[in-house]
């Protein structure tokens, strides 16, 4: 089958077209001939060296959307041909075919209607991540503010919308560059600052108390400066360095003088020591699309042979929404 890999950790430039054989689904697994694969940060950092070299020929891709080619031993409510989308723990998601836990193979036909193929490319590591560090690490309450860092993304923009579905009052958020601000508040955010200068903006428009909840992908200054706009019993909850900077080392003491809790995510911990909780996340946000509560927003569609193309707008920071691979 036809794929995208690397066989060294570099720039974009690493990624190849190869020509590989078909994975075959084991036991609990299932077989997806994908359709779109969605490209993540957690990919560029893949293909740079972050989780390690190349062992020898990676193929990255977190999720996807196909149909079910095949099945392994012990997999039940799933048939042949049916539509799904896909969270891959181990990555093959830039392939013709990719092999998935079946767990985390969920239906695109819900109760409320059928999610489409394109749409749901980009959902099965975005979705389950949001939902996930909002109502699991962050334990956002109903009547909460929350203020999310950058909201241009495929989660941040996820991210506000599932924020409004479990209750929160005020989203705020943050990006990078002023031209993504327009973009980003057409996910429902009530204001959104640049980056740069949020603590004051943030204080300014909580009048001095802060927010309850605080996302943060971005890590380094970003991170210290979203604990100072906590609200008492706030907390900020990380799950991803975007930026790279190297890891804080921060004293403790000023969380418990100033009521600040510290809270981490990341999903691949979640599917490894507690997989029925990403299955619940994942399916909760499904349904979620499937009302019409939570708009994925795919603002580009290419080859896969143009994967380096999409690592390196991505790396520059360049994308907005959900970017997907055409298998």
């Amino acid at each position: 089958m036809r794929a995208i890999g690397f066989e060294e950790n570099g720039g974009p430039e690493v990624l190849r077209t190869v020509e590989v054989p078909n994975p075959d689904a084991g036991p609990g697994e299932v077989l997806v001939r994908v359709a779109y694969a969605g490209v993540n940060y957690a990919e560029v950092q893949h293909r740079l060296g972050d989780f390690g070299p190349p062992d020898p020929l990676d193929i990255p891709g977190m999720e996807a959307s196909g149909h079910v080619a095949a099945l392994g031993e012990n997999v039940s409510g799933l048939a042949v041909g049916d539509p799904v989308a896909v969270y891959l723990p181990d990555g093959g998601g830039y392939a013709e075919y990719a092999v998935a836990p079946a767990r985390f193979a969920f239906p695109l036909r819900t109760s409320l209607g059928e999610i489409d193929l394109r749409t749901a490319g980009g959902v099965a590591l975005v979705l389950p991540t949001a939902y996930g560090v909002l109502a699991g690490a962050a334990r956002l309450r109903p009547g909460d503010s929350v203020l999310i860092h950058a909201v241009a993304g495929g989660v941040g923009s996820a991210a506000a919308q599932i924020a409004r579905a479990l209750g929160a009052d005020t989203v705020y958020g943050t990006v990078g560059s002023s031209d993504k601000a327009e973009y980003a508040k057409r996910f429902g955010y009530d204001a959104v600052f640049p980056r740069e200068d949020f603590l004051g903006a943030v204080r300014d428009a909580t009048g001095g108390r802060g927010v309850d909840v605080v996302l943060d992908p971005v890590g380094g200054p970003t991170r210290l400066a979203s604990l100072e706009v906590l609200a008492p019993f706030g907390r900020v909850a990380f799950y991803g360095e975007a930026a790279r900077h190297p890891d804080l080392n921060l004293p403790l003491l000023p969380l418990w003088k100033n009521n600040r809790a510290l809270t981490g995510y990341t999903i691949g911990d979640v599917s490894r020591r507690a997989p029925d909780v990403l299955r619940t996340h994942g399916l909760a946000a499904l349904e979620l699309v499937a009302s019409g509560s939570v708009h994925i927003d795919v603002t580009d569609i290419l080859p896969l042979a143009a994967a380096a193309q999409a690592h390196e707008r991505m790396q520059a920071g360049r994308n907005v929404g959900k970017t997907l691979l055409a298998v």
